[in-house]
C-alpha cells in the first residue's frame, strides 16, 4: 500500500524534572505514527529542528524511505549532526517505522530482524527519591526488587563533581552496602557516576565498589576523552558502560576499538532511531560488545526500545524510569509498556507498529513545566518531587 506522510504534529508534556516530546506524523492512508524524544534540557531547541527538517525532508515523503530520510539530516544537511539533529532524526524515523509497520499489519520489530527473544530484562531507574541516606535508600531499594526487578541503578554520590572527599566516598560506599545488602547477591545492581569525575577519583571509586559487585560502573569520566576512560578500565575489573551522550557512529567509534568499554549505552531517541540504531549494534557484535541503550523516555520511546530490543541479538538490558518516576507517564498512551512483576521483563509487543497511540487528553492534563535535569545540585536524586 503506497503512503505518504502527509502532517507532523508535536505535544509536550511537562513533568517536574524533564519534558517528554511527542511528534505524531499523520499519513494518507489514515495512519499515524508517533515517536518521543526527551530532550535534555533543549526542548524548544529540539522542537525547532523538528519543525525546520519536517517540511523540508518529511512531510511529502514516503515513509519507507528511511535511509534517504538519515542521508538527508546527517549529510545533506552539510553541518555535522550532533545532539540536536539526530533526536530529531530519531523523532521521524521512529515515526516512520510506526506507519511502515501499521501499513503492514506487523509490530515494528518484525521488520527490524524478527523475534530474537520474548522477555527484555529491565533495570529501575528513579527509584531512589530519598536523603542520601543509606538506610533510607536500601528501603526504597527492597521495594524495587519486591515490583519484580532483578536490576536496578543508582547514582549514590550527590551533587559531586571533579573530586569525592573522604566522608562523601565512604557516605557513598555505604549506600552501595546497604542496596547488596537489600537486595541480595543475584540482583544487579548498576552504579552510574555521570561523567563526574576525575581519571584518578574514578579510579579511586571503582576499586572502593568492587566488593559489592557492580554490574557496571557507567560514565566514571566526562564522556568525550577515550584515553582518560582506557586508565579507569586498565585499573579495574568491573564492566564499564558509556554511550548516551554519544549522537553518532563516529562519536563512539573511538571508545569501541581502543576497548576501553564494556557495554555501549547510546541512547535509540538521541541517536537517529532504528537504522542508525541497527548499524551501531551490528558493529559493537563484531566487538562482542552488548548493548544497554539509555532510556529516559515516557512509554512511546519505551515502547520503541523494547521493539528494538526484541529484535536485537546483543541487547542485555532496558533501562526504565516509569514505574518510579512520574508514574502517571503511563496514562499518557492507551497501552503502555510494563514490566512484568515475575520476572521483571516487558513481554513481547503484540499488534501493528509500536502499539501505542497518544491520550491527547491524557497529554494535555500535563503541561510543560520547565522541568529539568540539575545534576550538580543538591538532592538532584528527588527529581523534583
Amino acid at each position: 500500500m503506497a503512503v505518504k506522510i502527509v502532517d507532523a504534529r508535536v505535544t509536550i508534556v511537562g513533568t517536574p524534572w524533564r519534558e517528554l516530546v511527542f511528534l505524531e506524523l499523520a499519513a494518507d492512508a489514515g495512519l499515524v505514527g508517533v515517536s518521543e524524544v526527551r530532550m535534555v534540557n533543549k526542548t524548544d531547541t529540539l522542537v525547532a529542528c523538528i519543525g525546520e527538517l519536517g517540511p523540508r525532508y518529511v512531510i511529502g515523503s514516503d515513509p519507507f524511505d528511511v535511509e534517504r530520510l538519515a542521508w538527508n539530516v546527517q549529510r545533506a544537511e552539510y553541518g555535522r549532526p550532533g545532539e540536536v539533529t539526530q533526536s530529531a532524526l530519531a523523532a521521524f524515523d521512529v515515526a516512520c517505522w510506526d506507519l511502515m509497520a501499521q501499513s503492514l499489519g506487523v509490530p515494528v520489530w518484525k521488520l527490524l530482524g524478527g523475534r530474537f527473544r520474548d522477555r527484555v530484562l529491565a533495570y529501575a531507574n528513579g527509584w531512589y527519591q530519598a536523603e542520601r541516606d543509606a538506610e533510607a535508600i536500601a528501603r526504597l531499594a527492597r521495594q524495587v526488587v519486591a515490583r519484580g526487578y532483578r536490576a536496578l541503578k543508582l547514582d549514590p554520590f550527590g551533587a559531586a563533581s571533579a573530586e569525592l572527599a573522604a566522608a562523601d566516598r565512604r557516605r557513598a560506599e555505604s549506600i552501595v552496602a546497604a542496596v547488596r545488602d537489600a537486595v541480595g547477591p543475584d540482583v544487579q545492581i548498576c552504579i552510574e557516576m555521570h561523567g563526574r569525575f576525575t581519571t584518578a577519583t574514578a579510579v579511586r571509586v571503582a576499586a572502593m565498589l568492587e566488593p559489592y559487585d557492580p554490574e557496571w560502573i557507567e560514565e566514571p569520566v566526562p564522556p568525550e576523552n577515550a584515553a582518560a576512560l582506557a586508565r579507569v578500565r586498565a585499573s579495574t575489573r568491573i564492566p564499564i558502560a558509556t554511550g548516551e551522550r554519544a549522537h553518532t557512529i563516529g562519536d563512539i567509534r573511538e571508545f569501541v576499538e581502543a576497548g576501553v568499554a564494556d557495554v555501549v549505552q547510546v541512547d535509540l531517541t538521541h541517536f537517529g532511531g532504528f537504522g542508525p540504531m541497527k548499524h551501531l549494534a551490528a558493529w559493537a557484535d563484531a566487538h562482542y560488545l552488548l548493548v544497554a541503550p539509555h532510556n529516559v523516555c515516557g512509554p512511546v520511546g519505551t515502547a520503541a526500545n523494547v521493539h528494538f530490543a526484541i529484535a536485537t541479538p546483543n541487547y542485555k538490558v532496558l533501562e526504565h524510569f516509569n514505574d518510579f518516576a512520574d508514574p502517571w507517564v503511563s496514562e499518557l498512551v492507551d497501552r503502555a509498556p510494563r514490566v512484568d512483576a515475575s520476572d521483571g521483563c516487558f513481554p513481547l509487543p503484540e499488534g501493528p507498529g509500536l502499539g501505542v497511540r497518544l491520550n491527547h487528553d491524557a497529554c494535555a492534563a500535563h503541561p510543560r513545566t520547565g522541568g529539568r535535569l540539575r545534576l550538580f545540585e543538591t538532592g538532584w536524586e528527588r527529581r523534583g518531587v
